[in-house]
């Protein structure tokens, strides 16, 4: 009789055991991790669940109860445009006109490239931890307008980019300053 409920006892842990494995192999992704047949897989535009960090659950509110713009949802690849390329372009014209490389780089006659370094980034990726990346000038900055809320500008070689903080994705990029 003992041996009899110690088999039944060791079979029921072992379906208990299986059916608690089971169950979180089961579950459904929340609405914002998007995917799925009926998912926007090719949806370009970053979107952030509203329970992440940082996020304070009400609509319009950051992570320090100020306001957010409407240009929070900012979309990839989409964001510079020919007033804020102008103003790159009289910028950096003007300074490789006058001779001189954007500030930081060393003139190798190989258009303001520094030696070694290829175009590592792409839209859409996150800029690589072992890329080099300067500040824009603040007179820039406030020419071409204040980055949206968690980005920022800056200069990779011879290319501004649009990222995001903290995740370091490229947003947007004006490449190639040194062929303006």
């Amino acid at each position: 009789m003992k041996l009899t409920t110690l088999k039944y006892s060791r079979l029921l842990a072992v379906g208990l055991t299986g059916a608690l494995f089971t169950l979180g192999a089961s579950a459904e992704k929340p609405e914002w991790a998007g995917g799925g047949k009926n998912g926007k897989q090719g949806q370009k535009e970053m979107q952030v669940p509203p329970d992440a960090p940082g996020q304070s659950g009400k609509p319009g509110k950051g992570a320090k109860g100020h306001e957010a713009e409407a240009s929070a949802n900012v979309t990839v690849g989409g964001y510079f445009g020919d007033s804020q390329r102008t103003v790159i372009r009289d910028y950096y014209g003007e300074q490789s006109r006058v001779g001189n490389c954007p500030p930081g780089l060393a003139k190798k006659n190989n258009g303001c490239m520094p030696p070694g370094q290829a175009r590592k980034w792409a839209v859409g990726q996150a800029l690589p931890r072992d890329v080099v990346y300067y500040s824009v000038p603040q007179s820039i900055v406030i020419q071409l307008g204040a980055p949206p809320p968690e980005h920022r500008y800056v200069r990779v070689a011879a290319d501004i980019l649009l990222i995001a903080i903290g995740t370091n994705l490229v947003i947007d990029a004006i490449q190639d300053l040194g062929r303006i």
